[in-house]
């Protein structure tokens, strides 16, 4: 999953960025609202985390656009500022969720993990495909009912395909989700992670379609 931050606390944002790539995520930090609203309408990002107090152009503003312009990604507003009435603001303009500085770490994932298990049809937090379980939320592998031990990356790898089982996914795509705006690396680099899914997992799993990606299978 691929996270823009736009906070214009630059120890924060190197904190909070810090934080979520450990977690697995891949992460985008910028500091000024214009250059947030650009790179949430060109990037492809499951999620938002928006300060409302930014120079340039502040979080009501560029959230407001975005809803405008039809971008349904969840936005997380955070702000130094409380009351109701702030709160009311930043939801009218389209925000999904609001958290009040200073916050919890550990609410801040928390709240975050629930907007991407809300996204869209608010599908299950576990993905099952065949004789993989996938617990998206606890970000725990089973196999066989078996759990097997990935790294971040490789189980964000894995969730990109399971979350389109049976479909294939670029090699692009797959970029897009797991890696940072900020990465400018071969991108045989996915080959790499794939070939290690392939060793923890059943190796029949993940077939390569020649010249259009990956596909997880969906079979017993």
């Amino acid at each position: 999953m691929r996270l823009l931050i736009v906070e214009d606390e630059k120890r924060l944002a190197l904190s909070l960025a810090k934080g979520l790539t450990a977690e697995g995520y891949a992460v985008d930090a910028v500091h000024e609202g214009r250059e947030g609203l650009h790179r949430a309408t060109e990037g492809s990002y499951d999620l938002v985390i928006l300060d409302i107090m930014l120079p340039g152009l502040n979080g009501y503003r560029v959230c407001a656009a975005l809803r405008a312009a039809g971008h349904e990604v969840p936005i997380l507003m955070l702000t130094a500022k409380d009351g109701e009435y702030d709160e009311a603001e930043g939801l009218d303009t389209g925000a999904d969720d609001y958290l009040t500085k200073p916050f919890s770490y550990v609410v801040l994932v928390a709240r975050i993990k629930a907007l991407l298990r809300r996204r869209g049809t608010g599908a299950s937090p576990v993905l099952e495909t065949g004789a993989l379980r996938i617990d998206t939320a606890a970000r725990r592998v089973f196999l066989d009912g078996t759990e097997v031990t990935l790294t971040a990356k490789e189980f964000s790898v894995l969730e990109q395909l399971a979350l389109r089982a049976g479909e294939v996914v670029s090699k692009a795509q797959i970029l897009e989700h797991v890696w940072d705006f900020a990465y400018d690396g071969d991108p045989n680099i996915v080959e790499v992670y794939v070939s290690t899914l392939r060793r923890k997992l059943d190796a029949g799993l993940i077939r390569t379609v020649r010249g259009a990606g990956y596909r997880l299978e969906t079979g017993g």
